[in-house]
């Protein structure tokens, strides 16, 4: 992997994500929008908000970023520029981390908007402070990105990327606590629930908002899920064919 080739890759992805206006809309403006409504949607029961909302910073970063990452490197894939790519002295880890490093410095903008809203703008009370939260979101975010990089692999075209989300998404969404405690789900649930990544961003959401101190189980849950993202990014490669 050459750093040169890498960084490349990122630029230019970043240059195509600056002109694509809608795309950066629903990164940066929909995430702190929702926290937003959902604020009045509880308006008369505001210590649930304030229950939800950091648990939501762990979930709409990551549901997002998968999202536009799948869609965004299947027109990679399909519209020629890989295989290009391929041809040419870049590497397959140059690639993915090259679009790893692209949409990670997008992640970091968009933890940095939505932290901000929820804690400043909405006033939500999170006892582990405002860094681990910046980082609780980024975490997510990366997490999105990776399983994006992965996962549009396996789809032939962008509405395929889009019908992962409820085959991928909906099932780690619904038992990964948000709802329901998962020690009160039926077992078999529990035991998915454990393999699921998004699990333990919600838990290490739980963890920031509700401890003002930093354990052992909110190292645990961000190096669960920095090493899902890692394992994606390098399943990912090895879909990556090298063109003669």
């Amino acid at each position: 992997m050459s750093p040169q080739k890498t960084l490349a890759t990122a630029q230019r992805v970043l240059r195509q994500l600056h002109h694509d206006r809608r795309t950066l809309a629903l990164l940066f403006v929909v995430p702190p929008a929702l926290i937003t409504i959902l604020k009045y949607v509880f308006q008369a029961s505001p210590a649930t908000f304030t229950h939800l909302a950091p648990l939501l910073l762990g979930i709409f970063p990551m549901i997002l970023m998968f999202l536009v990452t799948s869609i965004a490197t299947l027109r990679e894939r399909t519209n020629g520029t890989l295989e290009r790519l391929m041809t040419m002295p870049v590497g397959k880890l140059d690639f993915i981390v090259g679009y790893a490093l692209a949409f990670s410095a997008v992640a970091l903008v968009q933890s940095l908007i939505s932290a901000g809203v929820m804690l400043g703008l909405l006033r939500v009370t999170v006892l582990g402070g405002t860094l681990p939260t910046i980082l609780g979101a980024l975490a997510a975010a990366l997490l999105g990105t990776a399983l994006g990089l992965f996962v549009s692999a396996f789809a032939a075209s962008e509405f395929q990327a889009v019908q992962f989300m409820p085959a991928f998404i909906f099932p780690q969404l619904l038992t990964c606590g948000l709802f329901v405690a998962r020690d009160h789900m039926a077992r078999f649930l529990q035991l998915l629930a454990d393999v699921f990544p998004l699990t333990y961003s919600v838990d290490a959401m739980k963890q920031i908002a509700f401890h003002a101190s930093w354990s052992t189980t909110l190292t645990r849950d961000f190096v669960l899920v920095l090493a899902y993202a890692l394992v994606a990014l390098v399943l990912g490669s090895l879909t990556i064919r090298r063109q003669q």
